[in-house]
């Protein structure tokens, strides 16, 4: 095949592939059913079983295995110690408990089906996993994930996340991997993943983070997604080297992340290429599913569906219970996770490259994943009558409701957003704090406050940043950097946070006028009347006469301000502008 040839060829596979995966993934999405199950159908609908139009699915999925890549780093960079510890009891006793108690029981029965313990254990254990990519998305549409039960199915899923890292190491020991082909035995496989894991912190503590420091002091937003990429894809690449999972590499670059200033826009800037690959390695598993050897044995995928879906919800009721929730809570729990997840097929691909399973075997059971996938929003639908029952909180449980994010949002932590911060603090709100002021970054954090990097006028890294969740977006940044577009834009992403803008001057006021925002404040005007109030009493102005003179100008300032917003004119209304003494009659 000529050069122009395959270039036409690549271009006509992925106007088809997108063009599919538009059609399937929106019909999902209507019918409720989910963007991954989307990719999937499309992906076998044009594949060479059923239309045949797309072919070397191999390849494709080489290319978009990175997608699985960019997601560990995301994920890895959730994971900052500070939230680990909050969470530290659901994740390290329900959560681990439901990683142990789902995949063992899933392995023996899998085991029983006549399957050698280890390919049981290699297919039993990723099964234990659930559905991130979709119960989070529910959660928050439902409006449950900020509360004490949607807090609990999200720490679950954190130490799913977390836990794909022993799962890969498991299965790379048990490798079957031929010795005439050359690979190391499993134990060696272990060490080098230890040792690796190891490299990659000593990097990122004297490597990479100094180097963001350098692009952040640069400003040079376009090199932060090159040294975004440049991480990831090193980290893959070195674990690559090695005989090693790249998704490994990924997620210890992202922890390696997770409690620097940079992470949110590191997460902003990674998620456009994080879903389009993801999107892309859906569409790939899904070409290759085997649905011939699917077909054949339909009786035993939808068996197998079943007993995943029982056996989860029924480990996961009785370890919710023995954590003293309530048994309604506990139900609604196991069967909101009672599904497999997306992890669930680059575990298989592991299996398979590890000689535990062969890849018909895997097929199978990916068809086992998508099924009990299929079943989440009508397994979501079936909670939601436990939606109202309280769950008992335990000694460390929060007061009010808590997301993964805050109640607000403060963008700009200078000298007035310092104030704005502090005083929702002592309030009792939780706040995230953003700024893209390296210095001011670095002096805050020697105050003990936490500041992320950030441009906090993208929508993007709003996002990121947990703008989804907050009441409150408050814009405390030096200047006027704000348009009613973006506010505008801002409101639509964003409709349930309240808008509150640090205004420059009057013209700022002005210029926002009619924008979504709920109040715009002059930043000086409060301090500036302070002053003259206690200018005033310095010369020992009665408070009579001085609370006549702040009335006067507050009056005069708010008539001319209306005047100036009706007319768009910066210069009427200039004869209620006090410029000479003025005293009411004795």
């Amino acid at each position: 095949m000529t050069d122009t040839a395959h270039a036409t060829s690549l271009l006509r596979d992925g106007c088809l592939l997108l063009g599919f995966a538009l059609v399937f993934v929106l019909l999902f999405r209507r019918l409720g059913l989910g963007a991954t199950l989307g990719f999937l159908v499309a992906g076998a609908v044009v594949g060479p079983q059923v239309l045949g139009l797309v072919s070397d699915a191999e390849g494709k999925l080489g290319i978009a295995e990175l997608g699985i890549t960019l997601l560990l780093f995301v994920v890895g960079l959730e994971l900052n110690p500070s939230r680990l510890w909050r969470m530290r009891r659901e994740i390290l006793g329900v959560g681990l408990l439901q990683v142990v108690a789902c995949g063992l029981a899933v392995a023996g029965v899998i085991a029983l089906v006549g399957f050698s313990w280890e390919a049981a254990l290699a297919l039993g254990l990723p099964l234990a996993l659930s559905s991130t990519a979709q119960v989070l998305p529910l959660l928050r549409s439902s409006g449950r994930l900020r509360t004490p039960f949607g807090e609990r199915a999200f720490a679950i899923l954190l130490f799913q996340d977390l836990s794909i890292i022993p799962l890969i190491t498991i299965i790379v020991a048990m490798s079957r991997n031929p010795a005439d082909l050359g690979g190391p035995p499993g134990w060696l496989l272990t060490l080098y993943t230890i040792a690796a894991v190891a490299g990659l912190i000593a990097a990122g503590r004297f490597l990479i983070r100094p180097l963001f420091r350098l692009i952040g002091n640069l400003g040079e937003r376009e090199m932060f997604v090159f040294a975004a990429l440049f991480t990831v894809i090193a980290a893959a690449a070195l674990m690559e080297l090695l005989g090693l999972s790249t998704a490994l590499g990924a997620f210890i670059a992202g922890v390696m992340l997770a409690d620097s200033p940079y992470r949110h826009e590191l997460e902003a800037d990674v998620e456009p290429f994080r879903s389009i690959l993801l999107g892309l390695f859906f569409l790939a598993v899904g070409m290759m599913l085997n649905l011939h050897a699917i077909a054949e044995r339909p009786l035993f995928v939808a068996g197998m569906a079943l007993m995943l879906i029982a056996v989860k919800t029924g480990a996961i009721f009785a370890i919710g219970m023995a954590f003293r929730m309530n048994w309604r809570s506990a139900l609604a729990l196991g069967v909101l996770l009672s599904q497999g997840g997306e992890f669930g097929f680059v575990l298989f691909a592991e299996a398979v490259d590890a000689f535990l399973v062969a890849p018909e075997t895997a097929s199978l059971f990916g068809a086992v994943v998508t099924l009990s996938m299929a079943t989440t929003p009508f397994l979501m639908a079936a909670t939601r009558r436990f939606r109202e029952v309280p769950i008992e909180r335990g000694e460390d449980q929060r007061e009010g409701p808590r997301a993964e994010g805050a109640n607000a949002l403060v963008v700009g932590y200078g000298r007035f957003g310092q104030t704005v911060a502090q005083m929702l603090v002592a309030a009792g709100i939780p706040i995230t704090l953003v700024d893209r002021d390296i210095e001011m970054i670095d002096v805050a954090a020697g105050f003990g406050a936490k500041v992320y990097f950030g441009d906090g006028t993208r929508l993007d890294l709003l996002r990121q940043a947990g703008a989804a969740e907050a009441e409150l977006i408050l814009f405390c940044m030096d200047g006027d950097q704000l348009s009613p577009d973006m506010l505008e834009a801002v409101h639509e992403a964003f409709p349930d946070a309240a808008l509150y803008v640090r205004g420059y001057d009057r013209r700022t006021v002005l210029q926002l006028e009619g924008s979504p925002a709920r109040y715009v404040v002059r930043e000086v005007l409060e301090s500036a009347v302070k002053m003259a109030r206690l200018a005033l009493e310095g010369l020992e102005v009665s408070e009579d006469e001085i609370a006549h003179a702040e009335d006067m100008y507050r009056a005069r300032d708010r008539e001319r301000l209306h005047k100036q917003i009706e007319s768009g004119d910066i210069r009427a209304a200039r004869d209620r502008i006090l410029t000479g003494p003025e005293r009411r009659e004795p």
